[in-house]
């Protein structure tokens, strides 16, 4: 009977995480300042600390998509993309397509 609350207690324990990981998922805010893309890119998404790297906001979803991908899977690996590739690497493809919908969304200037 002991084990058995445990395993229970346990079970809902780790589903709250779950369901607390799913919510971050969908909200490309949270997702864009918990995964440091801020720290370059800039707290807007557009005033970035360098003026060669990219500003986001306002970018095409699908386009934004696509890079994140590219330079996570190597294919593309020009720029800063060396950079990038290990902050993609925190990143799953769910995460990236909330992140480029909600770039998207954004004003551009």
């Amino acid at each position: 009977m002991k084990k058995t609350i445990v395993l229970a207690a346990g079970a809902a324990i780790l589903s709250l995480g779950l369901v607390g990981s799913a919510a971050a998922a969908g909200d490309g805010a949270a997702l864009f300042k918990a995964k440091t893309c801020w720290s370059c890119h800039g707290k807007d998404a557009k005033t970035p600390i360098m003026p060669t790297y990219p500003r986001l906001a306002g970018q095409n979803a699908d386009y934004a998509f696509n890079q994140m991908k590219d330079i996570k899977s190597g294919k593309r690996n020009n720029g800063q993309t060396a950079a990038m590739k290990g902050v993609m690497s925190l990143v799953s493809e769910e995460e990236m397509r909330t992140i480029a919908n909600w770039l998207a969304t954004l004003p551009h200037k």
